[in-house]
């Protein structure tokens, strides 16, 4: 068969590996660390960037690196709570289960959490299916205590990977969907300096000295396509040009070769995180986030600078996709 989809091991540490030999493309997952992608190798270069070293080790001290899944809220908030429904929702400090003070990232960017429900390969794809049943939690739902689960499938067919996302509310009230993913791209064997990003945006939002949305909304206002030598950006935005699937296109090129993630319509929201390197080392990666809302959009609406929030409905589903391709390799 040419896709396949299997159960294996990398340094010692269990992973699953989806494969499309046709297209020379191989997507491998960590479960037990997020269920985290850490790699998808064309022709054997992987387009993501995660750091180098034992897989093992890793684990252990998990950093940058691969599509960390941020939930259940994306990026910053601007304070140590959410609102939903009227109410707000404090968070418990003390269970160290919520990081920053400025809370980020969500709870589950390294939750051992998820169970695998399936893993399979037919002539047409390959894939592996997840479930985070949140709800079966103490220390989760103390922090955000609407009955929930996630279910994210990674989907590999002629050569594009699929990463979809299926939210099921099983509380008694809507819940604010404000979810994201943190890809880490990048071009191998090509210097930083040299890539371009293409934005499909016509919206930069404005954000204060601490990266919060301020609620004011600029015209595009960078070069586009953006040369990245020299360039640092951790900045949102929105109003996205789209196909007529729905689908915005971002990429990063460099000399033939070409990195593209393309952003289903309930991904409104694109976060560009283009750090500057410390001193003396380098960061060869763009993060292109896919995400539900701006930062600290769960509590934007509350005080008016945010009309856009999505909720999925008491008993009701939210499915999503985000697909990522790579040409040139």
């Amino acid at each position: 068969m040419n896709y396949t989809a299997e159960k294996a091991s990398h340094q010692d540490v269990p992973i699953i590996r989806l494969s499309d030999a046709a297209s020379g493309v191989e997507v491998s997952i960590l479960p037990s660390l997020g269920n985290r992608a850490y790699q998808m190798k064309v022709r054997g270069k992987n387009i993501l960037y995660y750091p180098p070293g034992d897989l093992s080790e890793y684990l252990k001290n998990p950093s940058l690196g691969g599509i960390p899944f941020l939930a259940p809220w994306a990026d910053l908030l601007d304070e140590q709570a959410f609102w939903a429904n009227g109410k707000r929702y404090a968070f418990n400090m003390n269970l160290g289960n919520v990081r920053g003070e400025r809370p980020i990232h969500g709870l589950l960017t390294d939750s051992p959490l998820w169970q695998i429900t399936e893993v399979a390969a037919d002539a047409h794809s390959a894939h592996v299916t997840s479930r985070l049943e949140f709800w079966k939690y103490p220390d989760l739902m103390a922090q955000w205590p609407f009955a929930h689960e996630y279910e994210m499938t990674y989907s590999l067919a002629d050569s594009v990977l699929e990463v979809k996302t299926i939210i099921t509310n099983l509380s008694t009230d809507p819940m604010p969907v404000a979810i994201g993913f943190h890809p880490y791209y990048q071009i191998p064997d090509i210097p930083r300096d040299e890539w371009a990003v293409h934005l499909p945006a016509r919206i930069h939002v404005v954000a204060d000295e601490h990266q919060i949305p301020t609620g004011e909304m600029r015209p595009l206002d960078i070069p586009n396509p953006l040369p990245l030598r020299g360039q640092t950006l951790d900045d949102g935005f929105t109003d996205l040009e789209r196909d007529a699937d729905g689908r915005a296109h971002f990429r990063i090129e460099a000399r033939d070769k070409t990195v593209e993630t393309l952003f289903g319509p309930k991904y409104p929201v694109a976060t560009i995180y283009l750090p500057a390197p410390p001193p003396g080392e380098t960061r060869e990666f763009i993060c292109i986030e896919p995400l539900t809302a701006i930062i600290s959009g769960v509590n934007l609406v509350r005080q008016g600078k945010y009309s856009d929030l999505q909720t999925v409905p008491a008993g009701g589903k939210w499915i999503e996709s985000f697909w990522i391709r790579a040409s040139g390799f």
